[in-house]
């Protein structure tokens, strides 16, 4: 059976399956159901959790198995937590989940975390067994026009309101990072006054976040000023930013500048993507300003330095992250050529 994400933990108050498949490719929403589940497991009895991790590069399916099969000395349940971050058990795995399905004495509860599960793979016979034994979750990434709805339902959550100009400031500085939407959230429980949430509470809580600010390091680069913003790239640095999070501060907003040049050259006004794209209105003059040193050439070299950034980051491009940074950072300051 299909369960959605919002009704997943209503539904264990409910009842507890067998079976659990939580896929998709949105970090922070999968563990939070994965949690739900896992919580819902030790109530019911499973006091131990075996985790096996399908997508190492030596995992052979029958080591699912060998450790399944095997009593517990401790525990009379178990939670398997079988992850398999590529969502695709191939030929083999699918006959062995199909297998497990069948052989299972049903005491033991298994969860399943995978990646995002493509439309062709919720027609395989292993998934179709999945849901049949149990449920399924698939969790969808939060998009633009959805975050201020979730980000209202976190707050309200959280036990407080928040205003319309809140919120949609507060949507623009966690765009695509779910992560830092919930951190900030719980920092603003803190600001709050009588448990409402207003402009100046956000931004308050931004600009308290750490001395050198990684949105005004940003904002600094679309300025073109680049003295400042390599030295509040050398403070983030030395306030144990990580590099995946400056790169994805300034990457946001090169995508946006690249889109704006593409509906451009189609005839819309930079105004017009803009504003579509919900740009904070004291923001756009600083992106207009950013469109008259850049073109879309230049962009284009821009995600592709933002690319090499993330390589560095992973270990399978040259240069070192940091460094690499300073590139993209001095590139965006600069006019094109």
């Amino acid at each position: 059976m299909r369960v959605y994400p919002e009704k997943l933990h209503a539904h264990l108050q409910q009842q507890f399956l067998p079976v659990y498949l939580v896929s998709g490719d949105e970090a922070l929403l999968v563990q939070e159901c994965c949690d739900l589940i896992r919580q819902q497991a030790r109530l019911q009895g499973c006091t131990e959790r075996e985790v096996i991790e399908a997508g190492a590069r030596n995992f052979d399916w029958r080591d699912m198995f060998n450790s399944t099969a095997s009593p517990s000395l401790f525990a009379q349940r178990r939670l398997v937590e079988l992850r398999l971050p590529s969502g695709k058990p191939g030929a083999e795995g699918s006959k062995a989940l199909c297998e497990y399905l069948e052989l299972t004495a049903g005491d033991d509860v298994l969860l399943m975390v995978c990646g995002k599960i493509d439309k062709q793979s919720t027609n395989s016979k292993w998934y179709r067994a999945l849901d049949r034994a149990g449920a399924t979750i698939q969790v969808w990434p939060v998009g633009a026009r959805e975050l201020p709805r979730w980000l209202r339902q976190r707050v309200s959550g959280a036990g407080m309101r928040i205003d319309d100009d809140a919120l949609h400031l507060l949507s623009e500085r966690v765009e695509g990072n779910l992560l830092a939407a919930v951190q900030e959230v719980e920092k603003l429980k803190l600001l709050a006054t009588d448990g409402c949430i207003t402009a100046a509470t956000v931004t308050a809580a931004v600009s308290n976040n750490a001395r050198y600010n990684l949105f005004d390091m940003a904002d600094s680069a679309l300025r073109g000023d680049a003295t400042a913003s390599l030295r509040m790239l050398h403070g983030l640095r030395g306030e144990g930013a990580e590099p995946p999070v400056v790169l994805w501060a300034l990457a946001r907003e090169i995508r946006t500048l690249y889109e704006v040049t593409l509906e451009s050259d189609q005839g819309r006004t930079v105004q017009q993507s803009l504003q579509a794209r919900r740009v904070w209105k004291t923001r756009i003059p600083l992106l207009q300003g950013a469109l008259v040193r850049h073109d879309r050439h230049s962009l284009s070299l821009l995600l592709e330095r933002a690319a090499t950034v993330d390589g560095s980051i992973k270990g399978f491009a040259d240069g070192r992250p940091w460094d690499n940074l300073e590139t993209l950072i001095l590139d965006l300051c600069r006019a094109s050529a």
